[in-house]
């Protein structure tokens, strides 16, 4: 969903191809959570130092665009607020066991993704592993999070976890697996996503294949 106008609380709200799924299924729709972001908020246009006073410092912020709402559920809401405990002034820092993949299209070793947080964070709801182009491999969960869930609380909705190119999964740690038949050598990324602290970093796939 998205607010229609930056100045009137009118909210736009569209489903997205789960809630579909859902509604066709049983004519209705228990919603009983929603979440809230800021993906499209550059907070460093925040100015203190506006000539016209305190009530425009954020003049900028409040008169840029709004997103419209889509249905894609991998391309938006990447930046969900969340709720800290007292005292934590940042966003907790996820770090990863590997800081890039480069293998060729045949490795049937292990590629293990393990990642942490600093403070710790995610010991309940575990990451979100996101694979930007899923044409490359697949993301196994080697390990899932403590309630066992496979639903995102960032940045997919309702379970529905892969979009036409992503793929994502939720767990504690994670596995990836190249495309045996992938045709070209490509590169993508994996995000992981911290399901509670919403803190996030990113790694660089390459999948090569042989030149004839």
């Amino acid at each position: 969903m998205a607010y229609l106008d930056n100045n009137v609380l009118t909210v736009n709200a569209i489903l997205t191809k789960k809630g579909r799924e859902i509604l066709a299924k049983t004519g209705g729709l228990n919603i009983t959570a929603f979440a809230l972001a800021d993906d499209e908020i550059d907070y460093t246009q925040f100015n203190p130092n506006h000539p016209l006073g305190s009530a425009y410092y954020d003049i900028a912020i409040r008169n840029t665009p709004v997103m419209e709402p889509i249905t894609d559920e991998s391309q938006l809401m990447k930046y969900k607020l969340v709720t800290l405990n007292d005292g934590v002034t940042a966003v907790p820092t996820i770090n990863l066991n590997i800081s890039s993949i480069n293998v060729p299209r045949d490795f049937t070793g292990e590629i293990l993704l393990s990642p942490s947080t600093n403070p710790t964070y995610n010991v309940t709801l575990g990451y979100t592993a996101i694979l930007s182009n899923k044409n490359v491999g697949t993301l196994v969960v080697t390990e899932t999070n403590s309630i066992n869930s496979s639903t995102a609380t960032i940045p997919t909705f309702a379970g529905d976890l892969a979009s036409n190119t992503s793929q994502a999964v939720v767990g504690n740690k994670f596995r990836f697996i190249p495309n045996a038949s992938l045709s070209k050598t490509t590169t993508t990324n994996i995000t992981i996503i911290g399901n509670e602290s919403g803190g996030n970093t990113a790694i660089n796939v390459t999948v090569t294949v042989p030149t004839t």
